[in-house]
């Protein structure tokens, strides 16, 4: 473990967390509304966003695995030191973390009829976040909403399953948005 991974946490922990905390819930709460999140500085590849969305949700109890290009030794002693949150395969994660393309949404766990909230969360970097591209019909959107969503119909598969499905955090540099799967994409 070297000093990348001792490093980039919060400075201020409990105002920081907090702040993480209500953004994460409110871009939850609002599908498609992107947020303004930061207080972690992962190292790279991660972005600002998904280093504070993991900082604030990511725990002892929370597996965590690393897709494609995150799956890198800084990032894992990172996440380790700052979480304590063990790294496991994906199927078996409370997390996964990375690029769109690098993660398979069909092999996360998608909950249970008697457990639906024992399913994974994705965490999507993306390249950026805009508010253009697919329509979000559903709970917490007055009428519609749009975001760039990397692949619509991986989205309208996952709605179909409600309750059961992956919820997706999508993080660009300092920004997050939500998609939980009762949200419809058109």
């Amino acid at each position: 473990m070297d000093q990348t991974s001792l490093s980039g946490g919060f400075c201020d922990p409990p105002h920081q967390a907090a702040d993480a905390f209500r953004a994460v819930m409110q871009a939850i709460a609002r599908p498609g509304t992107i947020y303004e999140i930061s207080g972690a500085v992962p190292p790279s590849p991660l972005s600002v966003a998904a280093g504070t969305v993991i900082m604030t949700l990511c725990d002892p109890d929370t597996g965590v695995h690393l897709a494609g290009a995150c799956d890198a030794p800084d990032l894992r002693d990172w996440i380790t030191f700052h979480t304590g949150a063990p790294l496991v395969r994906a199927e078996r994660a409370a997390f996964v973390v990375g690029p769109w393309h690098a993660i398979a949404v069909e092999t996360l766990a998608i909950g249970t009829p008697d457990y639906p909230d024992r399913s994974a969360t994705v965490i999507a970097e993306m390249p950026v976040l805009e508010a253009t591209g697919a329509t979000l019909r559903g709970p917490g959107i007055r009428d519609t909403a749009c975001l760039n969503l990397p692949d619509r119909a991986a989205f309208q598969r996952n709605a179909a399953l409600f309750p059961l499905g992956v919820d997706f955090i999508f993080t660009s540099t300092t920004h997050i948005a939500a998609l939980p799967r009762s949200t419809k994409v058109s």
